[in-house]
C-alpha cells in the first residue's frame, strides 16, 4: 500500500498545511483586537487622551465638563507586562477642564490603552 505518493498528493498535503498555518496565526491575532475595544467616555465630559510628547510611558486624559453636574474622572492605564495603572482624580464643575496623568512602569512595554473612568 502507498501512502502520499506523487507529485499531486504532495502538492495537496503542502497546500493544506499552508491553509492550517494561516489559519491558526490569524485566530490569535484577531481575537484579542475584538476584546481590545476601549471604554467609552463618561456622558458630559468631552475628552482627549494621549501619551507625553518626551515620555511614551506616560499618558493623560485632558477633560471638559460640557454638562450640567459636577463630575470626577481618572485616566487609567493599560501597560502591558508592568500593572496598570490610574491617575489623580480630577473634579470638574460644569464648564471646568482638567488632566489627569498617570505613568506606567519601565519594566512593562509601554502604554497599550488608554481609558477615561468615571
Amino acid at each position: 500500500m502507498k501512502l502520499f505518493t506523487g507529485k499531486r498528493t504532495r502538492s495537496a498535503l503542502r497546500a493544506f498545511g499552508t491553509v492550517s498555518v494561516v489559519a491558526a496565526l490569524a485566530v490569535p491575532v484577531t481575537a484579542p483586537t475584538a476584546a481590545a475595544a476601549p471604554a467609552a467616555i463618561p456622558p458630559g465630559l468631552s475628552c482627549h487622551t494621549g501619551k507625553h510628547a518626551v515620555d511614551e510611558y506616560t499618558g493623560y486624559a485632558l477633560c471638559r465638563n460640557n454638562g450640567s453636574r459636577t463630575q470626577t474622572f481618572w485616566v487609567h492605564l493599560v501597560c502591558g507586562w508592568a500593572p496598570d495603572v490610574d491617575g489623580n482624580r480630577v473634579t470638574l464643575r460644569p464648564g471646568e477642564s482638567g488632566q489627569s496623568t498617570a505613568h506606567c512602569g519601565k519594566i512593562g512595554t509601554g502604554i497599550g490603552e488608554i481609558h477615561v473612568r468615571p
